[in-house]
């Protein structure tokens, strides 16, 4: 009875010993090939092993396939589609409120025609363009998507057919993160929301005249670079580049390589954001970085200040966004290209989780920026300092917070972010309310330490101008979006009427110089994010039936232009 089990066991230990036989003498094989091809091999074989499982996954979970063209240089290019690939419907305003924004949009844009056409930006004040910043047409480009979601089609349509003239050959150093967030970003909206291949190839024109700014030796950008000559630099007045300037490119340099079929544009950006997963310094701020990054090592500048607000606030934006973007795909394995030695390309696999990072992001927030002030407890995110100390500082553009908590919530994260965001978006309509006209101030102090009767938000005069900027609506948005509450709504029609009532001129609309005051006086500048994301997002947000561009479909980039998110990726 027992005659076969010793026959096993005997036919185990043959088959042991041949194993160990051929072990032995692979390795002693292995060991006879040069260690740099014995690397290229693993690498090799890395890349296909990832490559097999990236193909299963995506036939696990979509109808179609992804074509990967391999060509000469090892660089992944994929053909990719999206559901909304065809022109997209707007009906127009469907409510008063959507009306009256409506009219306010056409109110800024005949006096931006009449006044400042073909310029960057209208001095609503006296009637002309104001001081030159791109020669890019900037609010032009920057309104075209605002027009569409609005159904105003006649305004486009006369836009459109003149577009052709327009032209990124420019000789001026202009800021990489501006023109990428503000232009490309919008002629990539638009060619996605029309299908027209105009805006495709004006985009494409702008973003092989930005690619320059990449060419350093860490792959970190230059923050500037000359659109004719192909020059980057950083400014004169700063050896360094800001961590939004450098990681707020990667949705709209996606999209371009996805739009084109042209892989370089992601893999550029997409660099950008492996370096700085990788720091040490951002692991030391358990997930937040400093705001300065050196171009020539790549490294970040030691004991540099931890905020969400100025030159920081887009990159955190950009990791939830970026997961969303690909389909939540992004997660399994990216493929980029590194130079490892000097003359030498390889694939590098790199296996790191945007989801991941962003919420370690999220949980220093909480941990090292999130406070209470003393006497009504209102929930604001603070700075820490270059000497890690706490400053109860918050910018306005913190307000963009809310809206990106409410957005991972409902996108299926932590459900407990959705009270961290409506807490916060109840201190950014604080803002508004804490001051004589009713418009958000540029920066506010949180009152952290004194019960007597000091206010719980101070604002300086030095940082009490409103350039009517969007964040604090763009919240709300996303809020009344996911939670139906129309607390929301009501907060933003007040906004509205404040803007009507104190930045109205007859030409335009106009920043206020200081909300301290009971009357309003102008600044000579009405910024182009007021037609491209302030008056959008209150379009938005006055949308009862939530139908204009879902959440589950679109992403909207740092300057409210709304891209496609690729399921298959």
């Amino acid at each position: 009875m027992h005659v076969p089990l010793i026959i096993d066991i005997d036919e185990n230990l043959g088959n042991i010993q041949k194993q160990r036989r051929l072990k032995t003498a692979f390795s002693r094989n292995w060991r006879r090939i040069p260690r740099i091809l014995r690397f290229l091999l693993i690498i090799i074989g890395i890349f296909s092993t990832c490559s097999a499982a990236l193909l299963y996954l995506h036939r696990l979970t979509a109808d179609e396939d992804v074509a990967v063209d391999v060509k000469a240089r090892p660089v992944i290019s994929m053909s990719y589609e999206h559901k909304g690939k065809r022109a997209v419907h707007f009906n127009g305003p469907s409510n008063e409120r959507q009306r009256a924004v409506v009219n306010a949009f056409r109110h800024a844009w005949d006096a931006y025609k009449k006044y400042a056409f073909g310029s960057d930006m209208l001095d609503p004040v006296n009637g002309k363009p104001a001081k030159e910043w791109f020669g890019l047409q900037l609010t032009l480009v920057d309104s075209l998507d605002t027009m569409l979601i609005m159904g105003l089609n006649e305004e486009f349509t006369a836009i459109r057919n003149q577009f052709s003239t327009f032209t990124a050959d420019v000789d001026r150093f202009v800021s990489l993160f501006e023109v990428t967030i503000r232009i490309l970003g919008g002629l990539l909206s638009v060619y996605r929301l029309t299908d027209d291949d105009l805006f495709l190839e004006k985009a494409k024109e702008l973003g092989d005249r930005l690619m320059p700014a990449f060419s350093t030796k860490s792959g970190i950008p230059y923050s500037d670079v000359n659109l004719h000559t192909g020059e980057g630099r950083n400014p004169p007045w700063m050896s360094l580049s800001s961590l939004s300037e450098v990681a707020s490119l990667q949705l709209e340099f996606r999209e371009l390589s996805r739009a084109t079929n042209d892989s370089k544009y992601e893999l550029a950006a997409f660099k950008v954001s492996t370096n700085i997963h990788n720091q040490q310094q951002c692991k030391k701020y358990a997930g937040l970085c400093p705001m300065f990054i050196n171009v020539d090592t790549g490294k970040f500048v030691k004991e540099g200040r931890i905020t969400l607000g100025a030159r920081t606030d887009s990159y955190y934006e950009y990791l939830l966004k970026q997961w969303l973007q690909t389909g939540k795909k992004i997660n399994w394995c990216v493929i980029i290209i590194i130079i490892i030695i000097r003359y030498l390309n390889i694939i590098h696999m790199l296996f790191f989780r945007l989801k991941d990072d962003f919420l370690k992001s999220m949980s220093g927030v909480t941990k090292l920026l999130f406070r209470r002030s003393k006497s009504r407890k209102l929930a604001f995110v603070g700075e820490l300092l270059e000497n890690s100390s706490f400053s109860p500082k918050m910018d306005h553009l913190v307000c963009f917070l809310p809206g990106l908590l409410a957005l991972a919530v409902h996108h299926g994260l932590n459900q407990m972010l959705l009270e961290m965001a409506k807490s916060v978006a109840t201190t950014c309509y604080e803002f508004y309310t804490a001051n004589p006209l009713g418009l958000g101030p540029e920066i506010v102090y949180f009152n952290v330490n004194d019960l007597s009767s000091k206010p719980d938000i101070e604002i300086k005069q030095a940082d009490s101008h409103s350039l009517l900027r969007p964040e604090a609506i763009e919240s709300w948005f996303y809020l009344y979006r996911i939670t139906k509450d129309p607390i929301y709504q009501d907060w933003g029609w007040q906004v509205f009427q404040a803007i009507e009532k104190h930045a109205k001129q007859v030409n335009g609309y106009c920043s206020v110089r200081s909300v301290l005051v009971e009357e309003a006086e102008c600044i000579e500048k009405m910024e182009s994010f007021f037609l491209a994301e302030t008056l959008k997002y209150l379009y938005l947000l006055f949308d009862d039936e939530n139908s204009t561009l879902t959440l589950d479909e679109y992403v909207f980039n740092t300057e409210g232009h709304p891209l496609p998110i690729y399921h298959q990726y």
